[in-house]
């Protein structure tokens, strides 16, 4: 009511001062931007202020079950939740129910999902966000927003009728960093604060029993308040799976494709390693659309292979390369090939010059198992077939090109590694404490003394190299039974 009278105030006082000769046209220009500035801004930071853009979801579907290769964090969760399942047992030996559980780990790897799975097996009721949800310019939403997701959590539990509530927050470094490392304003400190205080008032007797979930790949940034025991009770570890969980992930993801009898997923779980949850998936997916455009029947290996090398290095170039490239790139990838094949037996997967993302040629890795940690043979090994594409071009070709500069900063890193991990001429050492020069040097003599090795390799099996260039030549990509036959 108010406002319509002062709108009709200050219309009829314009048309008064336009009957006296004044001319109001200014002034009703300065009215309207006046009215969209408070439309706009002022208005805006009410809402902020006041409303939230928080993702409410009803319990998931997803079930423990339905995650693959993580059974050591799957039980730790389960054996954690037992006193949402069981309150009133929890209750009777006097346990405080866990207040916090911080999921870490490296992405892709099933965070998010084995909360959504903690909200199905407790029967929860599910309010999921994200850390950059809760962080804006004007000083106090953050923290109102943080109110607003329990109270939401606490009122979407009771309408469901359930008794308890899962509030998962992802990439919380964001929200939850050390504090007092932001100087410009204490808007991140304030939204931090009031989640340490919301987490403190959680009680065990309150009507819906709230637990906070956490998701981040940055631990290290966490403020330590929230970290401390009280507030986030359990850090759960969620790692990249080992060669059965990678076989468990493919067979999950590959239950509902028409699959080729001869596809092996403990082959294909090998010649994975270091891949994640998110890429074993991708690679399931890449090798039905490569079915669905040849028009196949179903998936089958070469499906399968493909699409590993495709979430490898990416889409296959369209560029050709002149004849002189061609073999040069030959050479050097069977220079790779070999080297890896006579220093580590069965480790070469398969070789392709076909070139993909940044890459010419590429040799894919097997190896027999997965290991954690590595002998000084091993990363001399590895050294060499770093330094021996290189090699062959040199020695066979007369001289190198700039496609070994990936290999040269690899081999670099791998020796300054065995700097680190005392495993050089130097023994223990603190890397910090050593001086550029004798840093270099030592690497320097780790890289020489491989290339002396290499060098012998390539001249003793020169004939070989150029084999199976000829070879990757004719057909572009072989396997790694293949290469074996070349060598023996």
């Amino acid at each position: 009511m108010l406002k319509e009278i002062g709108a009709g105030v200050v219309i009829a006082l314009l048309i008064f001062l336009g009957l006296q000769g004044i001319n109001v046209w200014p002034l009703v220009l300065l009215a309207l931007l006046v009215a969209v500035v408070i439309a706009t801004g002022i208005g805006s930071r009410i809402q902020l202020g006041t409303k939230h853009r928080l993702d409410l979801r009803r319990v998931p579907v997803v079930s423990f079950q339905d995650i693959g290769g993580q059974t050591r964090a799957k039980n730790e969760l389960i054996e954690a939740l037992e006193f949402v399942l069981r309150p009133e047992d929890a209750e009777r030996l006097g346990i405080r129910p866990l207040k916090g559980i911080l999921l870490t780990g490296p992405p892709g790897t099933g965070k998010t999902l084995l909360a959504k799975a903690t909200a199905n097996h407790t029967e929860s009721a599910f309010v999921s966000s994200s850390g950059s949800e809760f962080v804006e310019m004007y000083a106090g939403v953050g923290a109102q927003r943080v109110r607003q997701l329990f109270q939401d959590a606490r009122q979407m539990a009771r309408k469901n009728n359930r008794t308890s509530a899962i509030i998962f927050i992802d990439e919380i470094e964001v929200m939850a960093g050390k504090r007092g490392q932001h100087h410009s304003h204490l808007e991140y400190d304030q939204t931090l604060n009031q989640l340490l205080v919301e987490m403190d008032g959680m009680n065990v007797d309150d009507s819906v029993r709230v637990l906070v979930m956490a998701a981040t790949n940055r631990a290290d940034l966490l403020d330590p308040a929230l970290l401390r025991p009280g507030r986030i009770d359990r850090t759960v570890r969620v790692d990249l799976p080992d060669r059965p969980g990678r076989e468990a992930i493919l067979m999950l993801h590959a239950r509902n494709k028409p699959l080729d009898h001869s596809v092996d997923f403990g082959q294909l779980a090998a010649e994975t390693f270091g891949f994640s949850g998110a890429h074993l998936e991708s690679v399931c997916n890449e090798a039905a659309i490569l079915a669905l455009r040849e028009g196949a029947a179903s998936v089958s290996p070469q499906h399968f292979k493909t699409a590993v090398d495709k979430v490898m290095l990416g889409e296959r170039l369209d560029h050709h390369l002149i004849k002189d490239e061609l073999y040069r790139v030959a050479i050097h990838e069977g220079g790779h090939a070999i080297v890896g094949e006579i220093l580590t037996p069965g480790s070469v997967a398969s070789i392709t010059i076909a070139p993909r993302g940044m890459a010419l040629g590429f040799v894919r890795k097997a190896p027999a198992d997965d290991r954690i940690l590595q002998t000084v043979s091993e990363l001399k090994s590895d050294i060499a077939v770093c330094l021996a594409g290189s090699s062959a071009e040199r020695l066979l070709l007369g001289e190198q090109s700039t496609g070994a500069a990936n290999d040269f900063e690899k081999a670099w890193d791998i020796a300054k590694t065995m700097v680190a991990t005392g495993l050089s001429s130097l023994g223990v050492v603190q890397t910090e404490a050593l001086s550029g020069e004798i840093l270099y040097q030592t690497i320097h003599e780790i890289i020489r003394d491989s290339q002396e090795i290499v060098d012998e390799l390539i001249g003793t099996h020169e004939t070989r190299v150029r084999h199976l260039a000829e070879l990757l030549l004719e057909h572009e990509t072989l396997s790694g039974e293949r290469v074996r036959e070349v060598v023996a």
